[in-house]
């Protein structure tokens, strides 16, 4: 059976090869050759993959990146889409779930919403559930810089609180919708944002939110 992380890997590069190298992603920036690169560096050198987290190692990745982005666009998407060497622990299954599910969601999303006229994506009810758990796992580190308190929320009413502080803003939404905008891409989400008029100005403006 395909995981959650597999099948959102194989529509991550069915994007990026119907998009082609040049055109425009969320990730302020990068186009998706740059975001292609970003995805196979994190996978396929952890040395460097490590400057995410580190900021010692920043030039590291940096330059990673770049030699990446050097290589033929349809040798990246093909690295996407076959995944990492058997020496990587993301070439375990449960690594991978655990790592990859929420990566290659956000950046399909980030493909698939830079791109005009798209339109909302029907999750089913199990895959938001799983991005739901993960959301809930991780929303406090996302949202750790937001500058008020925050408050994630499904329609059917089952919270997260992703930031505790005042004043607090709800932001409530589909699982998917939620973790948009929880790594910081507030303006793509389909999402229904509650409180004071200048907290949720504050909210969505920031660039603070995200991994």
């Amino acid at each position: 059976m395909s995981t959650h992380a597999k099948r959102e890997r194989l529509l991550l590069a069915d994007l990026l090869e119907a998009a082609g190298p040049e055109a425009p992603t969320l990730c302020d920036g990068w186009k998706t050759r740059d975001l292609a690169a970003h995805v196979v560096v994190r996978e396929r050198r952890l040395d460097a993959a490590a400057g995410l987290l580190i900021p010692l190692l920043r030039s590291r990745l940096e330059q990673a990146q770049a030699e990446y982005a050097a290589k033929p666009y349809e040798e990246l998407v093909h690295l996407i889409r076959t995944g990492p060497p058997k020496g990587s622990p993301y070439a375990i299954k449960q690594v991978d779930e655990g790592a990859n599910t929420v990566e290659f969601y956000v950046h399909a999303e980030d493909v698939r919403r830079a791109q005009p006229g798209w339109t909302p994506r029907q999750v089913d009810p199990v895959f938001a559930d799983a991005l739901w758990s993960r959301l809930e796992k991780t929303a406090r580190l996302a949202c750790r810089k937001a500058p008020t308190g925050l408050v994630l929320r499904r329609p059917d009413g089952q919270t997260a609180v992703a930031h505790r502080g005042t004043p607090v803003v709800t932001v409530t939404g589909e699982p998917g919708e939620l973790l948009m905008f929880a790594f910081g891409r507030q303006d793509s989400a389909d999402v229904a944002v509650d409180g004071a008029p200048d907290a949720v100005e504050r909210l969505r403006d920031s660039k603070q939110l995200g991994m």
